[in-house]
């Protein structure tokens, strides 16, 4: 939980936030999204021409799958250490990331894949119905994308915000063209802190819709 000094940091740090940008073109529920990005990473270019792209029902399908204590299939450990984990226990999500799985190696060798991609195929199942949030790697974005076009797993929502100089803006606008809710933005910039950022303001707005 936020201690009273981290909150009152947190809401200067907001307040900042919102005199510096000035007027906007996101909706009540899509900016509370990008303002924690631009929290997360002090980069203002994230609110500007539209570059967080929302899928018409990514926050309501979002909002819903976490309150149904959805798996959160991460592609990097990163992810991970940005989550309040606070949120994870009261609302039961498992996180899944097999990164680091030994199996993950030999099957990305024998296949000539990433392990990004060798980690998202193992987690089909798990991915059916759950949040899936990749921010370090586009090969997996892109392994999640043939992935739903060969029918293998039906995600809730993906949260695809790969940074990179290879296939991140490609894997992302491949992401746009599928029918399934997303979060995500244009350009190489992305990583790990934008993608948890995302998943925590969708649990804010879940605590919040929860309240009222």
């Amino acid at each position: 939980m936020q201690t009273e000094k981290g909150q009152s940091i947190e809401d200067r740090s907001m307040h900042i936030i919102e005199s510096e940008i000035g007027s906007h073109q996101y909706n009540e529920h899509e900016w509370p999204i990008v303002r924690r990005i631009i929290h997360a990473t002090a980069d203002f270019d994230f609110a500007r021409d539209n570059k967080i792209i929302f899928h018409k029902d990514a926050i309501k399908t979002g909002i819903n799958a976490l309150k149904n204590s959805c798996n959160i299939i991460v592609d990097v450990n990163g992810v991970i250490g940005g989550f309040n984990k606070q949120n994870l226990k009261d609302f039961g999500n498992k996180v899944i990331c097999n990164i680091s799985n030994p199996l993950i190696v030999e099957e990305a060798k024998k296949y000539n894949k990433t392990r990004a991609q060798t980690s998202m195929r193992m987690a089909a199942s798990e991915i059916s119905g759950g949040i899936v949030v990749i921010g370090n790697a586009p090969t997996a974005l892109l392994e999640v994308i043939q992935m739903i076009q060969e029918g293998v797993t039906t995600p809730a929502l993906v949260i695809g915000i790969p940074v990179g100089f290879v296939s991140s803006p490609e894997s992302k606008e491949a992401l746009q063209a599928l029918d399934v809710p997303y979060i995500t933005n244009k350009g190489r910039k992305g990583g790990s802190p934008c993608a948890s950022s995302i998943v925590n303001a969708l649990y804010k707005l879940l605590r919040e819709n929860s309240s009222s």
